[in-house]
């Protein structure tokens, strides 16, 4: 697998930005998923992405987590990083996280099991094999627990989780792997009202030390996130700013809210 070292050439920089993307397009069949989309999130920012189905919130998150290769634009990190010359697993190490939308963690271990794996997963297949939760590593696991309130269920197996809980915990376990920017892909569908508000409450708390973007439907749940908000539209930004003026642009309107 070829590796690009980071930096070289040097690239501009791009105003300081966590991550920037600028009239990046990419078609499938003829279609146009993403179209000349621009797109800045600094950094220690928190956004939310709207828009309706086939908008290109997706193939969005798929480009800047190098799952798919944009046929023409810029992607950049920290300003210096160009996205488009690494894979998943680069850009996974580079510290962008992404959690999908269902939740995926391991049910047959407990709940502190599964942060321990995800922490050795970042130290490759010859320290997995020797790792052990040295003290570091176990006040860690302990801070992530009690972020992800779920300290009280720490030896739990993570399939007695509650379908919320889960979602945690697997928040959590891309803490584990000390990202500088998460991709959360409708944190809260299936989830209770009571689930609903704490997880925004978490994710806001993940947001003090973090950029984070989420993709979301639930209007209450970006409401109770309270940041800025882009709405996507045909592959490109409709609208973006606060939610009460995004919400009342008649475009935003008519293609998404008033459906």
């Amino acid at each position: 697998m070829s590796t690009h070292v980071i930096g070289t050439p040097p690239q501009p920089d791009k105003g300081g930005s966590l991550l920037y993307l600028d009239n990046v397009s990419k078609s499938f069949d003829g279609f146009k998923a993403i179209n000349a989309l621009s797109l800045v999130v600094g950094k220690g920012e928190m956004r939310a992405i709207i828009g309706p189905n086939g908008a290109g919130k997706t193939t969005m998150m798929d480009i800047v987590t190098g799952k798919t290769r944009p046929d023409t634009g810029e992607v950049f990190f920290r300003g210096a990083i160009d996205l488009t010359r690494h894979d998943e697993a680069e850009i996974a190490n580079l510290g962008i996280g992404r959690k999908f939308q269902k939740p995926t963690v391991f049910e047959n271990l407990s709940v502190a099991d599964n942060l321990s794996l995800a922490m050795a997963g970042t130290r490759g297949v010859f320290g997995t094999l020797f790792f052990r939760a040295y003290a570091s590593q176990a006040q860690r696991i302990a801070a992530i627990l009690d972020l992800t309130r779920l300290s009280a269920r720490r030896d739990a197996m993570a399939a007695d989780l509650s379908h919320g809980q889960k979602q945690w915990l697997e928040i959590g376990m891309l803490l584990a792997q000390d990202p500088e920017l998460l991709l959360v892909d409708e944190p809260v569908a299936g989830m209770t009202d009571a689930e609903t508000e704490e997880t925004a409450r978490l994710l806001r708390d993940i947001a003090q030390t973090r950029s984070v973007i989420v993709v979301e439907h639930d209007m209450h749940f970006v409401r109770e996130l309270g940041v800025k908000v882009t709405c996507l539209h045909e592959g490109h930004v409709l609208a973006e700013g606060s939610l009460d003026s995004v919400s009342a642009d008649p475009r935003v309107i008519e293609v998404y809210l008033g459906r």
